[in-house]
Order: structure tokens, then C-alpha cells, then sequence
């Protein structure tokens, strides 16, 4: 019996072990520090059918990943550039207008762009089914076999917060697909959507599983990166943002979207603020909407770790 119980404590501090997550981390905000992060993860595209999420922007927003910073790491990894239908009213919501905003803020101009839920939306499974049943995504997911999650960390009017959690599950849904998640699995249509918004910690559980199923499609074919520069406490979506009150801080990037998440929340909350440098408002706009409790949760769903050690690069 002893020996029993030895061997279990033995094998849970082996998984304890091996349950820390490594996030790269460069505190260079260029072009080639953005391929540089992605070679260290190890994790090369080379040979696969690359997509990289990117939340295009709303008009009138100048905060996105701009093309000129993105287009070395897109064209490393011979890349087409994927996004999605808006569920709110804006210039991304419908074809026309995204196709518009899409051409304004240049990123036809670097690579292949393809609004995946053009030509219908699919069903992809969930593992957690707490709230959602599927998760529904562009019908041209299935183009491709690797993603690249490139998003722009900031913070958000309904989640907190926007890092690759969102980006693979608010952003990789269709338009009615993220009236699903904002519904907690209640409506799945955008006609109607405000009349159906989920309770706070529903809809950021929904997310949490709506980017589990992103991430489990792709299995290991799939990477995860966090640009920390113009962090308003709004998000890319909002036509005319909050000013933003924190310096650049820099690229962090993991093969664990829950780690990495984690590591870019840690690093606001734990910094010391100084003249222009406030991160006040983006810690207000966190907790006032429970935000962590996406990473959280993510995490109890087996997604990834919220144990993690950071590897500069630099």
C-alpha cells in the first residue's frame, strides 16, 4: 500500500512537472522579432495550409496589428490572412464592408485574405458542453490545416480582455457563431442577438470552449501569439477606442493559449505604473468584467496551464 501511494506521488508530481507551460517572450515590437518568436516555439508551418487569424479592425480604430508589422511572420509561413463576420453593426459586418475595411487598412496588399464564413458556416465539436453544444465556425476552415493565432492583446468592452482566447473563439466564429457564445448556446442567430446576451460568466465560459474546439481541430498544428503594443482598454472592434494609456510592452508567444494569456494578464497586473505608463484602466476593465475567469476556465476544461515560466528571447 505504501508503495502504492509512493508511485501516485511519484506520477502527480511528474505531471505537476510537466504541466508548465514556456511562453517566448521579446520585449521588440518589429517585424522580425515577430518571425523570430514564432521559429522559437518549434513549431514549424512549413508544408501545411496556413491560416493567420487576425482581428482586421473596425474602421476608424487605429490600434489593429498594422500590415507593415505582420507581413514578415505572413509571409514566413506562406499564409492567408482569416477573419470573420462581425455579429454588431459596424464596417465588418457584412462582405462588402469587411471587404472595404479589409482594403483600407492594407491587408490585401501583404497576402491572400479570406472572410472564412463567405460562403456558409460549419459546425465544429466542443469537448466542454456546458453552455455551448458546437461551436460555429466559416465553412473555409477545412482550407487549411495550421493557424497561426496572431492577435493583438488589449482589453474589451463585454470580455476584459482580447488575447489569442478570444481571438481563436469570438474570432474564429462565424457572425452567427459568436452570437451563440455571447448567448451561451440560447441563439444562434445575429438578428436578435441583444435580446439574448448570456450572463456575464456564462459567456466567457462559451468562449472557453468555443476556443478549445479551435484549438483541438488543429491539434498541434497550431500556435499561439500575443502582441502587447497599443493597449486601449477597448478593443479592435470599437470604432472610436479609448485612449491608450500603456507604453508598448512587447511579443509573447506559447503553443498554450491558456499560459499565454496568463502570462500577458500577470504582466499588467503586476507592473509598476509611472508617467505614461498607466495600467489602472486596463486592470479596472478586467476585473469589472471578471474577465480572468476565461483563462480560468479554460484551464478547469483542460485547454492548458495557468503554470507557466517565461523564456526571453532577446
Amino acid at each position: 500500500m505504501k508503495r502504492f501511494i509512493l508511485a501516485v506521488a511519484i506520477l502527480f508530481s511528474g505531471m505537476t512537472c510537466f504541466a508548465q507551460s514556456k511562453v517566448y517572450m521579446t520585449r521588440e515590437i518589429t517585424p522580425e522579432a515577430l518571425v523570430k518568436i514564432y521559429k522559437a516555439l518549434g513549431r514549424a508551418a512549413d508544408g501545411h495550409r496556413v491560416a493567420v487569424k487576425i482581428s482586421t479592425g473596425e474602421a476608424g480604430n487605429p490600434n489593429y496589428l498594422s500590415p507593415a508589422l505582420i507581413k514578415d511572420l505572413v509571409q514566413e509561413v506562406n499564409g492567408t490572412i482569416v477573419e470573420c463576420n462581425t455579429a454588431y453593426n459596424g464596417k465588418r459586418n457584412t462582405f462588402d464592408a469587411h471587404w472595404q475595411t479589409v482594403k483600407e487598412h492594407g491587408y490585401d496588399s501583404i497576402a491572400p485574405v479570406d472572410l472564412m464564413d463567405e460562403e456558409g458556416q460549419m459546425k465544429i465539436p466542443v469537448k466542454d458542453q456546458k453552455h455551448i453544444k458546437y461551436d460555429i465556425v466559416g465553412s473555409h476552415l477545412p482550407r487549411y490545416d495550421y493557424m497561426v493565432n496572431l492577435a493583438h492583446f488589449k482589453g474589451h468592452a463585454m470580455g476584459g480582455f482580447g488575447g489569442v482566447l478570444k481571438n481563436a473563439s469570438i474570432g474564429v466564429a462565424s457572425a452567427d457563431g459568436k452570437s451563440y457564445i455571447h448567448s451561451a448556446g440560447k441563439h444562434d442567430k445575429v438578428e436578435g442577438l441583444w435580446d439574448n446576451i448570456a450572463k456575464q460568466d456564462d459567456f466567457l465560459e462559451s468562449m472557453a470552449s468555443a476556443a478549445q474546439g479551435v484549438h483541438d481541430y488543429f491539434g498541434d498544428n497550431i500556435i499561439y501569439i500575443n502582441v502587447m503594443n497599443n493597449m486601449s482598454v477597448d478593443c479592435d472592434c470599437a470604432a472610436h477606442p479609448s485612449e491608450v494609456k500603456l507604453k508598448d510592452y512587447g511579443i509573447l508567444a506559447s503553443t498554450d493559449p491558456v499560459a499565454l494569456d496568463k502570462a500577458c494578464v500577470d504582466i499588467i497586473f503586476n507592473m509598476t505604473p509611472s508617467e505614461g505608463n498607466d495600467n489602472a484602466p486596463l486592470i479596472e476593465r478586467i476585473n469589472s468584467r471578471h474577465g480572468t475567469h476565461t483563462i480560468d476556465r479554460a484551464a478547469e476544461i483542460g485547454l492548458g496551464s495557468l503554470d507557466y515560466e517565461i523564456i526571453s528571447i532577446d
